[in-house]
């Protein structure tokens, strides 16, 4: 397999980013990814390209103004938001498109034992709040959200350690946005596929003798990364390389990590005498079937089955014997902070 890194939830000065094609793409290519998708609020009006070797492809988040934001992927058109997502969901699949919920439980953080956390903070929430619409995929960890549910502004000091030490409030995605995640999975015989987004603005506040941006493009880029697998490299045709990009992120085909926690990428997939399985693929259940993971250094690995924990360790490498069929995937974890999760395997 060949892997490719990228970003994608990126808003650029076409919406309500600060930054041109030419800021963006020199942050990709400073934090060494490959490709990025440009989602900005109802406009497909950024140049796609291959600019500086990373290839950019664009798609548009549908934003209604308080609720219920859809980041459509694979359209040629923009897509009017409107109160009823179910209607712009449609519209995304009429056009031949893709689509994923954006930060569906913004705001709502839980402790441990499932216990709301209230906000800190008076920042507007923007979640999918219609759970009954299906989404075609979850935007399971978004950076940007992650950090205002944990940004506190009670005092100068809480506001401070927020910004500066902005990676260490980054921890893990939601669990109820994983919760529901699984729920769609088992619900459906396909992959309901994930992607982690960075939800990167550059933000500008010019309330100080020096304008001051907050969280540049590259601060986001080396952040929540989605490492796609392909069986062929990226094409030097950015209409070919764009097709591979977005099918490996419709097919479930990537890796969600955050590299600022721990940088390794993990080495997923299920095998049986003739075939393997990478994450948004299919394999048959044989008698010799197993599960393999690798990792450069020890981690909290964890699989679930179907959603449910079958097996926890501490390890660089994890090989379990795959008896029952179902969607595996796998959560990694360091020090307590999340910082992989995989697509399921389907073991038919």
């Amino acid at each position: 397999m060949f892997q490719y890194c990228g970003a994608i939830h990126i808003h650029s000065l076409f919406s309500d980013g600060t930054g041109d094609l030419k800021t963006i793409v020199k942050a990709a290519k400073k934090s060494g990814l490959d490709w990025v998708i440009v989602t900005d609020h109802n406009t497909i009006d950024v140049e796609e390209g291959v600019f500086e070797g990373v290839y950019v492809v664009r798609g548009e988040e549908i934003s209604p103004h308080s609720e219920n934001h859809y980041l459509a992927l694979g359209i040629n058109e923009v897509i009017e938001p409107c109160d009823n997502p179910q209607i712009y969901v449609d519209k995304v699949r009429k056009l031949g498109g893709f689509g994923f919920a954006a930060h569906p439980d913004e705001g709502v953080t839980v402790d441990e034992n499932g216990n709301c956390i209230p906000r800190k903070n008076s920042n507007h929430c923007i979640r999918w709040t219609d759970k009954k619409v299906k989404p075609d995929g979850v935007e399971i960890w978004n950076w940007f959200s992650n950090w205002a549910d944990n940004y506190d502004d009670t005092s100068l000091l809480t506001k401070a350690y927020s910004f500066f030490f902005k990676h260490k409030i980054i921890k893990n995605p939601s669990p109820l946005t994983l919760s529901w995640w699984d729920s769609l999975n088992n619900e459906s015989e396909n992959v309901v596929p994930a992607l982690g987004g960075v939800d990167a603005h550059a933000l500008l506040i010019k309330d100080y003798l020096i304008p001051l941006y907050i969280f540049p493009y590259t601060t986001c880029f080396k952040t929540i990364n989605n490492v796609i697998n392909l069986k062929e490299p990226l094409s030097e045709n950015f209409n070919e390389a764009k097709k591979q990009i977005l099918s490996a992120v419709i097919k479930g085909n990537n890796i969600i990590i955050n590299k600022n926690i721990f940088k390794d990428i993990p080495e997923f997939l299920i095998c049986n005498n003739e075939n393997i399985a990478y994450c948004g693929e299919c394999i048959n259940l044989e008698e010799n079937t197993t599960l393999k993971i690798k990792l450069n250094k020890k981690a909290d690995i964890k699989i679930l089955l179907n959603g449910k924990e079958i097996f926890k360790t501490n390890d660089k490498v994890c090989t379990i014997k795959v008896t029952k069929k179902g969607k595996y995937r796998a959560e990694f974890t360091y020090k307590g902070r999340g910082f992989a999760y995989t697509n399921p395997i389907v073991v038919k």
